[in-house]
Parts: structure tokens; C-alpha cells; sequence
């Protein structure tokens, strides 16, 4: 097995390409279903949901941390295993596993959630990620086996 170099300018380009996808999901998952159904849930919280700048610094810190881990999963998804169509649906749902829902996991757990928010938000977000995923097994390169492979 040939070990990989990791791809630093590819990787950059493509968490670029994929955080425009990530940002356009998760903007439309939480405008149209996520805050109407936490503000109509939480109602009796101040200000809950509020739309400002400290949301959106932290709401920036999640989206770069998803996309940055997302698109490496997916590379180290891709070494281990080879760059597939199946490779990045597998990729693309350990991310969504890691990151929404254990997160909908312990809103639950807290009351800080309904379960008919989780069950739309949930399966929005694997398709989110699922597609992150694919994004960036196309614009990775590929590992160094598939390429020899491919050539001989």
C-alpha cells in the first residue's frame, strides 16, 4: 500500500466547493424548519433562537469546523477504502452520525428539542452531508492505488 500525500491545495479548493454546498444547506434547513419549530417549541425562552451577530461568529465556527472534518473524513474514507460513490455515502453518514446526531441526540436528551423538529432536521442534514461528501470525493484526488490502477 502506497502511502498518501496529503493534498493540502486540493483540500483547501475543496472545502471551499463544499462549504458553499454546506452553508446553502444549512442556512435553508434552519430558516425554513429548524428556528420556527425551536421558537414555537421554546416559546417561553427570551430570545431564543435570536438572529445576531454572536449566532452568526458561532454559527461561522460550525459550519468551517463540519465542512473542514467532513471533507477529511471523506479523504481518509477514500485511502482506506477507495474513492466511490458507496465510499462517500459511508463518509458522508459517519459525519452525519458525529456531528448531528449526537447533537439532536443531546438536545432530546435536555428537552431542548421536539422529536418532530429532530425527525425532519435529521434526515435534511444526512442529505447535506451525504452530498458534502460526494462533492469532495470528486474533487480530491484520488488515492494513489486507483490511480496505478487506473494507469496500468
Amino acid at each position: 500500500m502506497t502511502k498518501a500525500r496529503f493534498p493540502g491545495r486540493a483540500f483547501v479548493l475543496t472545502c471551499v466547493i463544499v462549504g458553499i454546498w454546506i452553508n446553502a444547506s444549512e442556512i435553508f434547513r434552519y430558516f425554513v424548519f429548524v428556528m420556527p419549530m425551536t421558537r414555537k417549541t421554546l416559546a417561553m425562552v427570551p430570545d431564543v433562537a435570536p438572529m445576531n451577530l454572536p449566532v452568526f461568529v458561532v454559527w461561522g465556527l460550525w459550519d468551517t469546523l463540519l465542512v473542514v472534518m467532513s471533507v477529511l473524513l471523506t479523504w481518509l474514507y477514500a485511502q482506506a477504502f477507495g474513492a466511490s460513490l458507496r465510499s462517500a455515502a459511508i463518509a458522508g453518514t459517519l459525519s452525519w452520525l458525529f456531528f448531528f446526531v449526537l447533537f439532536w441526540i443531546a438536545m432530546l436528551n435536555m428537552n431542548l428539542a421536539e422529536p418532530a423538529t429532530a425527525a425532519i432536521a435529521l434526515p435534511l442534514a444526512w442529505i447535506e452531508l451525504v452530498i458534502a461528501s460526494i462533492l469532495a470525493m470528486r474533487f480530491l484526488p484520488a488515492p494513489p492505488e486507483q490511480v496505478s490502477a487506473a494507469i496500468g
